[in-house]
């Protein structure tokens, strides 16, 4: 839109969803630095104007004219440098180095407060995936229960560990004096390259060295000492240790030259010390949706508040805090939600440390480059967008941080993380996907007149990301992209440039990020009211005739986007907790466009004797006796058998040799399932399921309600017991409200 007001009738807000870190196979790195433009900062890209002549390239962003440095005399039409050709819009430059990589760093944050058959689990699960981290990488380990205990793994005679109180208040500094620590403000100054003497090696050491401490201290370790009364949880001070882990690290490893982690294994709610969730007593019931609506839950802007106080800490040392909550209670993920995405944190939520989700998440997560499910987790990241003039930056849903920068870029209206067009985020991985929001500040007068001047104008979007790379070297990306104004009144060039599943995942994003702060928000009524001023804006239809109401193809999915987004997880809390709601919006806030589409729309393949497997409608019609289901829904991946189906696979007709392609049709399904789940990080859980089953929910709570308990004559083989509305009436009640007059 080439005007607020146009800007305001589009609907949905004008925005980008970038993935800084995703793995392009014909992206060139070039071995050399970017060339800035000496007055907006804009690096040199294939929509600069090139004077070859007189060796002068005008930044499309300011107009500024810039002088090729002397090592781009060559340069001519016919010699051109990477960053000018016009299919690189995206490129990647290495940065020079004033300093040597320092090593990654792990440290182990373990909960004792579990059962000792759980404990030996997660035990198991660390020992192994720690076998196999380079012998470079350093490795440290803090447990928490009642107390934290810290260990020097750098020291030989014995094990050795420093115990912190867990019902008392400590500081950071607190926490480094006691142990014997020296803390970054305490370090030479020299500017942020300077060469940094890092604090000894005693709790954090390469594993090469420490193997044997470290495992010794893992397999030694037990549950926690302290007697827990039948009608009390036990004693969990995890603040106290998130604050302890915060401080070693900050204070161990030199700040923006190290990837640093620490993962942390959570089996309770905390109950002691600051960052409480919970009191002790049972009777005592942890917070739910209805309490933090009605302001009941005491703890909870409390402990909110002082894991905000720690992630600006882990933001400032770029470290990253990862969760692995594997427990059958809430352990307080929506009070730390703040810390995890804002230092872009992984985070994996589980019923157990037996489940294959835990073990594989956890050893997908440290996966070397080259092995399956790694993830290309990379660290200390700074993002800055450079928009042209007339565009302003609102502001950023996403795994980042605020960085304080002045810019004339900045708009008024603040969403998400505004007042800025710098972000850090301490760690990404290559699906982390971020959501930046516009504002076009021309009025329609201007937007006219220039247009009339000049006919329709090109602007520019540039994205700069700087960070360290996985393999340690320092690169910085940088993404232009160009689109045109398009003239007042022009609809159809408008639509043509409408995504329809960027669109639906902005949504979801704003939806959650609204629902998270704004009070007694009411996002199902919000999603209806855009979608209707949307289908009211850019449908084709006679006033006042539903019959005649059309959408263009390049909006025609957006009406369903909309209606499996309502009834999402992401918008109806109802029947999950805090905790699992916030897991959800966490993943739905990191990962890439695809796989929140899987989330918000869940896709549905069916598998059959009649032909190869193909893709149905995501509706109950789609069950039929003789047909498996393979359902993906991000979260877990259910295999479904029909009746007939089966009662084949109890009969074991599969076992005769004269069904093979039974036996056939049976296997294929469980590998297209282990598949999806092989390339996905949280790895999924997988459900096996028959028709009237159980755990047939799993389904049917996603497919579209087209024959219930209350339609006249059923359509299908199954019959959902629902009062929600099928799509055919939500598109009907759609149709009815865009055209009245």
């Amino acid at each position: 839109p080439s005007s607020k007001l146009e800007a305001t009738k589009a609907v949905i807000p004008f925005a980008a969803l970038y993935t800084p870190n995703r793995r392009l196979p014909n992206m060139p790195v070039l071995p050399y630095e970017p060339i800035p433009c000496k007055q907006c900062n804009a690096i040199l890209n294939p929509h600069a104007r090139v004077d070859y002549n007189s060796k002068v390239w005008i930044c499309p962003f300011c107009m500024g004219r810039n002088h090729f440095p002397p090592h781009y005399q060559g340069i001519s039409d016919n010699n051109l440098p990477a960053e000018l050709y016009p299919t690189y819009s995206t490129i990647e430059y290495t940065l020079p180095r004033t300093q040597q990589p320092h090593a990654p760093a792990y440290l182990f944050l373990i909960d004792t407060c579990v059962s000792e058959d759980e404990l030996n689990a997660c035990k198991a699960a660390i020992l192994q995936v720690a076998t196999t981290l380079p012998e470079y990488a350093n490795v440290g380990l803090i447990t928490f229960g009642t107390h934290v205990h810290v260990y020097e793994l750098g020291f030989n005679e014995c094990s050795k560990c420093y115990v912190f109180r867990g019902s008392k208040d400590y500081t950071s500094q607190q926490i480094i004096d006691q142990l014997g620590l020296r803390s970054p403000s305490q370090r030479p100054a020299g500017g942020p390259n300077a060469a940094v003497p890092v604090a000894p090696r005693r709790f954090l050491m390469p594993m090469g060295e420490a193997e044997f401490a470290f495992t010794t201290a893992l397999e030694e370790l037990q549950k926690d000492a302290y007697p827990v009364p039948s009608s009390h949880r036990p004693a969990r001070c995890t603040g106290i240790a998130v604050q302890a882990a915060t401080a070693l690290l900050g204070a161990s490893v030199p700040i923006g030259n190290c990837q640093a982690r620490i993962l942390s294994f959570i089996g309770g709610p905390c109950t002691e010390g600051v960052g409480k969730v919970v009191n002790r007593e049972l009777g005592e019931d942890i917070r739910s949706h209805k309490d933090l609506a009605k302001d009941g839950a005491v703890h909870f802007a409390k402990a909110r508040k002082f894991y905000s106080g720690v992630a600006s800490e882990l933001v400032a040392h770029g470290h990253a805090f990862d969760v692995f909550a594997c427990a059958l209670d809430q352990i307080g993920m929506a009070e730390m939600r703040d810390m995890i995405l804002a230092t872009g944190g992984m985070v994996v939520q589980t019923d157990t440390y037996h489940n294959v989700v835990f073990k594989e998440s956890l050893k997908r997560m440290l996966a070397k480059d080259g092995e399956e499910g790694f993830v290309g987790a990379s660290s200390n990241c700074t993002l800055e967008v450079i928009p042209s003039k007339d565009i302003k930056v609102a502001g950023l849903l996403g795994p980042a941080a605020r960085v304080e920068k002045k810019s004339p870029h900045i708009a008024d209206t603040e969403v998400g993380l505004g007042g800025t067009t710098c972000w850090k985020m301490a760690g990404l991985d290559t699906d982390s996907t971020v959501a930046i929001i516009f504002e076009i500040t021309t009025n329609s007068k201007d937007a006219d007149q220039s247009q009339q001047g000049a006919g329709v104008q090109q602007f520019f979007l540039q994205f700069i990301t700087r960070y360290m790379h996985w393999s340690g070297e320092l690169r910085c990306r940088v993404s232009t992209i160009t689109r045109r104004w398009v003239e007042t009144g022009n609809i159809s060039e408008l639509i043509s440039g409408f995504d329809q599943e960027a669109s639906a995942v902005l949504m979801a994003r704003l939806a959650s990020h609204k629902m998270e702060f704004e009070e007694d928000f009411d996002a199902t009524r919000w999603l209806d009211r855009a979608l209707i001023r949307l289908a009211q804006r850019f449908g084709d239809y006679r006033p006042d005739d539903p019959m005649s109401f059309n959408l263009r193809s390049e909006l025609s999915y957006y009406p369903q986007f909309m209606f499996n987004l309502r009834r999402s997880q992401f918008v109806q809390v109802f029947g999950n907790s805090p905790d699992e709601t916030a897991y959800f919006r966490l993943v739905l806030f990191r990962v890439s466009v695809p796989d929140s589409m899987v989330m918000i729309q869940p896709q549905l393949s069916a598998y059959h004797f009649a032909g190869p497997p193909e893709a149905v409608l995501l509706d109950v019609q789609s069950i039929l006796p003789e047909r498996i289901l393979v359902l993906d829904a991000f979260f877990y991946v259910v295999t479904f058998h029909g009746t007939t189906i089966a009662k084949w696979r109890k009969a074991e007709y599969q076992k005769l040799a004269e069904h093979a392609a039974f036996a056939q049709l049976l296997a294929a399904p469980h590998e297209e399932a282990k598949e999806i789940a092989r390339r996905r990080f949280p790895v999924p859980r997988i459900v096996d399921c028959d028709q009237n089953s159980s755990q047939a929910r799993f389904l049917l709570a996603r497919l579209n309600p087209s024959s219930t308990y209350s339609s006249s004559s059923p359509l299908s083989a199954e019959v959902i017991n629902t009062d929600d509305v099928s799509l055919t009436t939500f598109t009907e009640h759609l149709k009815r409200l865009a055209v009245q007059s």
